[in-house]
């Protein structure tokens, strides 16, 4: 198995596929890298004994449900295992194990003494792997054509993936659309062309952008493929409640909807902004009328300029200090000025490498060769005297 090109990287699945040419077999390696949703078991040298017959099984994307071990086999992470399912048998990966699965069914809101785990018959043999192999390897092409045939019937929506269960008996197929959709006939159809069982599941934008996943603009692996399971609310108030510039280009995410990030910090800004008082007409000063033009939340900082149409010479004041005058100015009392005894000085911005010229990359130019014009033939000749 030294050749590279025999091993392949499935993404959807979180393994990786090994091809051994010598014994005609396909090895599946789990690689917790790739698992989407993935959780890093920061107690694996915990082991207590806690949870021993319960396991964590990843299935395709995000789909991933605990399990109990009804065999006599010994089940470790990794593992390609056998498991129950609603009709059939379906094969998954198992990716959690010990204590770490009780804090995994904390999550989820999972009584472990009252809920009907689903089981785990045993590891799966190399027969179940290839027809595993076999029932996935017609996902793409059965994803094309159920799109075609659900335009075909003029439904709105949209066929986002397709999974196979590992028997090949059962798909799933999860759609997009933003209305309810009578899609009964389109069932017997998808049926008589697949010759399965259809299971229609409805997702929504962000999990779509969860079972594709991506990179998203600060660099990391995006949050709903990551780690988001259960997606909440978001409206523009997140946004301007962190004095966030309301662009809908930068404001949305990969899938076209307002980025999860912005609910994370919301409840840090409505607590610092509680803190600052507010502000609706302009501070009086001896010289003028200072308008807020600015304001860092965090810092509980507010900015003012005597011009009410420039930031161009913004004053700052703290929280205590902005009352301190709208006081003074309830009362009658105008302070002398905002304006220090000396102008400051501009800031300076010193970029990350130094003070060196941002046109330190360019190449420099090479001065330009003056040419010679070879014009002496048409001088006139001098006559020496």
């Amino acid at each position: 198995m030294n050749n590279k090109d025999a091993i392949q990287y499935d993404c959807f699945r979180g393994c990786v596929i090994a091809h051994d040419e010598q014994n005609s077999e396909t090895h599946y390696v789990y690689r917790p890298g790739c698992c989407k949703l993935g959780v890093h078991n920061w107690l694996a040298d915990a082991q207590d004994g806690s949870y021993k017959g319960l396991f964590e099984v990843r299935f395709k994307n995000t789909r991933k449900g605990i399990y109990r071990n009804d065999s006599v086999q010994n089940i470790r992470q990794g593992d390609m295992v056998i498991v129950e399912a609603t009709t059939g048998l379906d094969l998954g990966i198992v990716t959690l194990e010990g204590p770490i699965v009780g804090r995994q069914m904390k999550a989820r809101g999972i009584n472990p003494d009252n809920f009907e785990f689903k089981k785990i018959y045993r590891k799966a043999r190399q027969t179940d792997i290839q027809k595993w192999r076999d029932a996935i390897a017609r996902e793409q092409e059965t994803m094309i054509k159920a799109r075609a045939i659900a335009a075909e019937m003029g439904l709105e929506m949209k066929i986002g993936d397709v999974e196979f269960q590992g028997d090949g008996s059962k798909a799933i197929f999860y759609y997009i659309a933003d209305g309810r959709v009578d899609f009964r006939q389109l069932i017997k159809v998808y049926a008589e062309e697949f010759r399965i069982r259809i299971e229609m599941k409805q997702i929504g934008a962000r999990q779509e952008a969860g079972l594709i996943g991506g990179i998203g603009i600060c660099g990391r692996e995006l949050c709903c493929a990551n780690y988001i399971s259960s997606f909440k609310s978001i409206s523009t108030s997140a946004a301007r409640c962190q004095d966030l510039s309301l662009n809908p280009q930068k404001l949305a995410g990969q899938c076209g909807k307002l980025k999860c990030c912005l609910n994370y910090e919301v409840q840090n800004y409505l607590d610092a902004s509680s803190r600052l008082p507010r502000v609706g007409e302009p501070l009086e000063f001896e010289d003028g009328l200072a308008y807020l033009r600015k304001t860092d939340i965090l810092k509980e900082t507010m900015y003012f300029s005597y011009d009410k149409s420039s930031d161009a010479n913004l004053y700052p004041l703290t929280a205590e200090e902005v009352r301190r005058v709208q006081k003074m100015n309830r009362e009658g009392i105008k302070p002398d000025s905002l304006r220090p005894d000396m102008t400051p000085a501009a800031p300076e911005f010193v970029s990350a490498v130094g003070d060196d010229s941002i046109s330190r990359f360019d190449k420099p130019k090479r001065p330009k060769k003056k040419k010679k014009s070879n014009n002496n033939h048409h001088k006139p000749r001098q006559n020496n005297k």
